[in-house]
């Protein structure tokens, strides 16, 4: 698995070109693994998880789920027991451009989660939101099925697998 540094240093064109984007560091890491790398599942959901757990109940195969939290700081999205689903059903990681709860229960994950804060109150539960469609954060689109890789550096996302890339 590539580390996000040396992805850029040998594609800085595919950078330029937009081949390759860097999310905005804003995100903080909140799990025991912290290098990831997997496909993208996208969920759009503002302050209501349900679609987050809906789709980590699902077999994970590696993938990684990014959710347009719509960087809402008045609840979280993401807890210690959807870490713990996500980790059973073989999901790789979590971004959540939001808040996630339960950060001691997170930690034990053997996962990748990447979020913007912590904070304490759960969400709704009213299934608002949408799976598999087209998110944006702060300026960059990230569709379903493009790749993403994680680490303490920073997250990127690609069209193409990142495995394939110099």
């Amino acid at each position: 698995m590539k580390y996000t540094a040396d992805i850029c240093d040998s594609n800085e064109k595919k950078i330029d070109t937009g081949e390759i984007r860097i999310l905005n560091p804003v995100f903080k890491p909140y799990a025991k693994k912290n290098h990831i790398a997997g496909q993208i599942l996208t969920v759009k959901a503002f302050e209501d998880n349900s679609l987050v757990r809906s789709s980590l109940e699902k077999p994970g195969n590696g993938r990684v789920l990014v959710v347009d939290g719509a960087a809402s700081y008045r609840c979280a999205l993401f807890g210690g027991a959807l870490g713990k689903l996500a980790e059973k059903n073989g999901w790789s990681g979590v971004i959540i451009f939001g808040c996630v709860r339960d950060s001691h229960e997170i930690i034990q994950c053997n996962i990748g989660v990447w979020a913007i804060a912590a904070h304490p109150r759960k969400s709704k539960k009213m299934g608002a939101g949408e799976v598999g469609k087209v998110i944006e954060i702060r300026g960059t689109k990230i569709y379903t099925n493009e790749y993403c890789v994680a680490d303490n550096d920073g997250i990127l996302i690609s069209s193409v697998n990142f495995e394939e890339l110099d």
